[in-house]
């Protein structure tokens, strides 16, 4: 698996660690509210915590893989693209929340954000 991923150009290692970690910690911040919504908040707090170090298991390689090829501010909105395609689809087949327009709005703001931190 290691191989196979140093094969690919850095900035897609990166992405590819973000996206996993990102499914990690979606489900950290707003899986308890399915899972544990009748347990007490230090219940959902902890186990938060514990898929939440799986999230930084990735996400701390990812930043140390993509600072190799991009400046801070391209990861960070990198991270901020792969983040809304995480949550948007997760509120929606997870969570049972309604699609909205605003997600639209949110990543066509996403992607000028994009534009500006990746145009040379």
């Amino acid at each position: 698996m290691n191989a196979l991923l140093n094969a690919l150009p850095l900035s897609l290692q990166a992405a590819l660690l973000l996206v996993a970690s990102n499914v990690f910690m979606t489900f950290a911040w707003y899986g308890h509210l399915k899972n544990m919504a009748s347990k007490p908040w230090i219940v959902a707090a902890v186990a938060s915590w514990g898929i939440a170090l799986f999230e930084y298991l990735l996400q701390v390689p990812a930043n140390r893989i993509g600072i190799r090829q991009l400046n801070v501010g391209q990861l960070k909105v990198m991270q901020e693209v792969i983040s809304l395609s995480v949550f948007v689809p997760f509120a929606i087949f997870y969570l049972g929340q309604p699609f909205k327009l605003d997600y639209i709005w949110a990543a066509l703001c996403l992607v000028g954000a994009a534009y500006f931190m990746f145009r040379t």
